[in-house]
């Protein structure tokens, strides 16, 4: 009877069981499969090398732009507590205009487009990165700092930065005026190729730090005083996320433009899909929907309207709405 039992057993199929989690990120990465195929087949005519190259210097632009967003719009929300921030509220993007219009300001429009671009790409991280890093260090020290003094330093750079800025568009030629509005919006055809190299670079050694303080991050998220209590080394831990965080979104608006709301659009609606604030699910929901978003959206662009409008107008449209609303529940609780 025994043997009768053990035989049937073994002959009956085991049903592998799926979490929701996984199940959620396995159909999120077809979806982005499908979408990476059809933006480098689509519509391709004459040579198949040419196309597929030029597509995928394009595409793995956005991959990198897609994983420095998502990464560090997660962190910062979990080293800030908090899901209603991103790092480009706190006045990158105002920085990087500023830094656009001083150099037309400054050189020129003609020479300040012939500056070599690893040398301003370089520069311009290093000067986003420095004042980031200073930033974010004063507002995570030692003393507690409330939310409400976190954005209103920020609000109060990002003016500061604008009205600098404005200041200058005013004075500059016309001329010069028009090739500048070319350079403040994000844009995946106009970049350096030869920045790709250095950006995944830079990207990759900051994951590599973020990786090696993984454990802490579902710690931290619960809040100071529980990390600490856990035996988290707040003060060090904090201070490598904000390294990170400064890094991936300064190589990211330096290679491609400011994506304001597009971090926190990724980011909320991968804690919503994933249903957990475990970043072992958070983060790579995170990376897949942006890569699903920007190539998705890229594809839009080029084949539905034929270029007459930018992704970063769209982008930026519907992570606003996202904001409003997320301002608004935070308001109604």
């Amino acid at each position: 009877m025994s043997l009768e039992i053990a035989s049937r057993a073994v002959a009956r199929p085991r049903s592998i069981v799926l979490s929701p989690p996984l199940k959620r990120m396995l159909i999120l990465g077809v979806l982005t499969a499908i979408v990476v195929v059809l933006f480098m087949t689509l519509n391709v005519r004459g040579n198949w090398g040419f196309v597929l190259r030029f597509r995928g210097t394009k595409l793995a632009a956005m991959a990198l732009v897609a994983y420095a967003i998502a990464v560090s719009t997660v962190l910062f929300q979990t080293a800030s507590n908090n899901r209603i921030l991103s790092p480009s509220i706190m006045g990158f993007d105002a920085l990087y205009v500023l830094i656009q219009t001083g150099l037309v300001f400054a050189l020129g429009a003609q020479r300040a487009v012939a500056v070599h671009p690893q040398v301003r790409f370089l520069a311009e991280v290093f000067i986003m990165v420095a004042f980031a890093g200073l930033l974010y260090r004063w507002l995570f020290d030692k003393s507690r700092r409330s939310l409400h003094l976190l954005i209103l330093v920020g609000i109060i750079f990002g003016v500061l930065f604008r009205s600098a800025t404005s200041m200058m568009q005013r004075m500059i030629d016309p001329n010069d005026f028009s090739v500048l509005q070319d350079l403040l919006f994000a844009s995946f055809n106009s970049f350096d190729r030869q920045l790709l190299l250095i950006s995944a670079l830079l990207i990759g050694g900051a994951s590599l730090a973020a990786w090696r303080i993984g454990h802490t991050f579902d710690v931290l998220a619960l809040g100071r005083e529980t990390a600490v209590n856990l035996g988290v080394d707040y003060q060090r831990t904090v201070s490598i996320i904000l390294v990170v965080v400064t890094i991936m979104v300064s190589v990211s608006t330096a290679l491609v433009g400011p994506v304001t709301f597009f971090g926190l659009l990724v980011a909320n609606l991968a804690y919503l899909l994933i249903g957990t604030h475990r970043h072992r699910w958070v983060l790579p929901c995170a990376v897949a929907l942006s890569l699903l978003f920007l190539i998705g959206g890229q594809l839009i662009v080029e084949r539905l309207f034929s270029f007459n409008t930018s992704l970063s107008i769209i982008v930026e449209f519907f992570g606003g709405i996202v904001f409003i609303v997320l301002l608004i529940r935070g308001i109604a609780r």
